[in-house]
């Protein structure tokens, strides 16, 4: 099993209980907003993932740590999770469980995530017509569309649904053409 599959698979369980408990309380959408911001601050800190994932560091520091990081700007409920985490020494797999559970809430809000690549940037309106258009496409009630700038495109974009891919851009009209002019 790889490192992974082992990982999601006990992230999965604690996902779910948080998601549960969240219903529970009425507290969903506050739970999601300071899981996001937990994990901008993991995937921001370094230190602070190498940290949390030190077996030798003792959990009063690390719980000490995350309350100074955290308290009073997240949810009762969401603190007492992570010092959870840390008691039963699977802090070390928080961003994985955030993800988890990010998935989770997506599937269960009919979320679906767009990846948008574009060389240059896109203007409020025109990401407001790919959400109106993707929605189509997919039947879905909301779309998280997630923007990332790559000058290698040239002109246009990429948008990344899942599995599906929607090549739009300069780049990929020229590696067409380059292909059809190899074959013939």
């Amino acid at each position: 099993m790889s490192n992974q599959n082992f990982r999601e698979k006990i992230a999965t369980p604690y996902a779910e209980a948080l998601i549960d408990h969240a219903q529970s309380l009425s507290l969903l959408t506050e739970a999601t907003k300071d899981l996001s911001s937990i994990s901008t601050v993991l995937s921001e800190s370094k230190d602070l993932q190498t940290l949390l994932q030190n077996p030798l560091i003792n959990g009063f520091i690390k719980k000490d740590i995350l309350k100074r990081l955290f308290e009073n700007q997240i949810n009762n409920f969401v603190m007492n999770f992570l010092l959870v985490l840390v008691d039963k020494r699977r802090v070390s797999l928080l961003q994985s469980i955030i993800q988890k559970y990010l998935q989770l809430i997506y599937i269960l809000e009919s979320t679906t995530i767009a990846e948008l690549y574009s060389a240059i940037d896109i203007t409020e309106t025109q990401q407001e017509s790919l959400v109106q258009k993707i929605k189509l496409m997919t039947n879905s009630n909301q779309v998280k569309l997630v923007i990332r700038k790559d000058a290698d495109l040239i002109g246009g974009f990429v948008i990344k649904i899942g599995s599906k891919i929607i090549d739009a851009s300069i780049a990929g009209k020229l590696k067409r053409i380059s292909l059809y002019l190899d074959t013939n």
